[in-house]
């Protein structure tokens, strides 16, 4: 009999998405499709969310659910994953969806946000027995449904049901920075009990901690890279909740996410005017005489051109960048950032690319076509993280041929190798102090590669043969899901 999972985020691609978790959301359950598990996905019905040509169908048109003492009435509608058969499931409710962003407008989160994902985890819960088809794991995300375990083990009519009590839970960390902290006056507000508040529950200095209920009562628990798994157990990186994940230490797992190659293949990229293969490169030096042309930058092939594509806050390494950037400008380089995020790295990097022109170009939103065109026309991506739980851009920029020069953390440190002295191993520029100075180092290391033609290429055609594709990390969670069962 085919094993039963349920995904369960708070966004879904192609549906709706903030960053990498999304991404996770939407390619892991097709893998697990494709290994013979029957998996279903559930998601908040954001108003924002985009369905393409589907139409969502009623499943649920009516459920009850009631968190603290309000009772809400909302109701499932479902499509088909695009080029799969994996059902997804909306949680439809205007009250708490029917906004213009997913958590927050404005830079502001919503101040119910504990209200309306208690509702969402709770909502997933009743509809499971609405459906009348009970999983044997529901695999849980992050802190917006951190409260799904924490419901499962204490709710007093869930621990009345025998087949909710059968369901197995894992709860995957996808960045510790983000844990759902509240007011103590949320506890009343979501319907859990008083007791629950204290350093051995869900008390977190003075707060309620969502994601810290979640750690304390999901079955098991991943996190998105080895390294992630063992950093943050540690002071440094465990964002205060490091003595909890030493304690579930034997329950902690890493598996280091992967990528969809469907949508990420140089040779098939629809939005790149020429493809290319490790076999032929040579639509890569097309890629970027295109993007320098786009971006407003000269159109030199024998230029280095190192890209960026990034959230733009300090745990992205723009702290280390920015000072940097007048003297990497005096080198014989060309420099591209696409992102969005605090404004002062807007108004500090416009600066930049002003004083700069036709060498340094900056691009403040979010383009997913210019992401491709960028990952292909680069020779170099930064990635000079804080830290970096797993990261996906440095492995969408190795199956490019764009050669990463990343931070040793996180998922970074699994995924890419440091480039030997002769050129004869390794797919990109590692650095372990987080300082502007190690990554300038970094960066000339590569400046110096860069010039060695036929070494360049031997380590372009390395790094695109690495295979970061879901079906190795997919047959993990599928093991991992086996040792929770009977």
């Amino acid at each position: 009999m085919k094993k039963k999972i349920l995904f369960v985020s708070s966004e879904v691609a192609p549906f709706a998405k903030t960053g990498g978790l999304a991404d996770v959301a939407g390619a892991l359950p097709m893998a697990l499709e494709n290994l013979g598990m029957d998996v279903r996905v559930a998601m908040p019905g954001h108003a924002a969310n985009h369905y393409g040509k589907e139409t969502p169908v009623p499943v649920l048109p009516r459920l009850h659910v009631q968190v603290g003492s309000r009772t809400h009435a909302t109701s499932v509608s479902s499509v088909t994953m695009p080029h799969s058969g994996v059902p997804v499931y909306f949680i439809n409710n205007p009250e708490f969806f029917d906004r213009p962003g997913l958590y927050q407008e404005g830079g502001l989160d919503y101040p119910d946000n504990a209200e309306r994902f208690a509702f969402f985890c709770k909502a997933v819960i009743w509809m499971v027995k609405g459906l009348n088809w009970i999983p044997d794991v529901i695999h849980c995300n992050d802190w917006q449904t951190g409260l799904l375990p924490v419901m499962l083990k204490t709710d007093a009519d869930m621990l009345r049901d025998p087949e909710l009590q059968s369901i197995r839970t894992v709860l995957t960390i996808h960045n510790l920075a983000y844990q759902g902290l509240f007011p103590p006056a949320a506890m009343a507000a979501i319907g859990l009990s008083p007791t629950l508040f204290h350093p051995g529950a869900m008390e977190f200095y003075g707060s309620v901690n969502l994601l810290k209920g979640g750690l304390l009562t999901a079955d098991t628990l991943t996190t998105v890279s080895p390294t992630y798994a063992r950093e943050i157990q540690t002071k440094e990186f465990g964002a205060g909740l490091e003595g909890v994940l030493r304690d579930r230490a034997a329950d902690l797992h890493g598996i280091l996410n992967g990528i969809d190659y469907g949508q990420w293949n140089p040779e098939t990229d629809t939005y790149l005017e020429a493809g290319y293969s490790p076999e032929d490169l040579s639509g890569k030096t097309k890629c970027k005489t295109n993007l320098q042309t786009e971006l407003g930058l000269k159109p030199e092939p024998r230029t280095p051109l190192m890209v960026m594509i990034s959230r733009l806050d300090p745990q992205k390494g723009l702290d280390i960048l920015l000072p940097l950037l007048p003297e990497l400008m005096k080198r014989d380089v060309q420099v591209a950032v696409l992102g969005t995020g605090l404004p002062e790295y807007h108004e500090a990097l416009t600066a930049a690319a002003q004083a700069h022109p036709g060498q340094m170009a900056v691009v403040l939103k979010f383009d997913n076509g210019l992401a491709h065109r960028m990952e292909a026309g680069g020779d170099l991506f930064l990635m000079p993280s804080r830290f970096e739980p797993c990261g996906l851009n440095q492995l969408y920029s190795l199956r490019y041929g764009t050669l990463p020069v990343v931070r040793r953390t996180g998922g970074l440190a699994d995924s890419v190798e440091q480039v030997s002295d002769n050129g004869q191993s390794g797919t990109g520029f590692v650095f372990d102090k987080y300082t502007g100075a190690a990554l300038l180092t970094a960066i000339d290391e590569a400046l110096q590669m860069f010039k060695k033609v036929p070494t360049w290429e031997s380590t372009q055609r390395r790094a695109m043969a690495k295979d970061f594709s879901w079906t190795a990390s997919a047959k993990l969670y599928a093991d991992l899901y086996e040792t929770l069962l009977p």
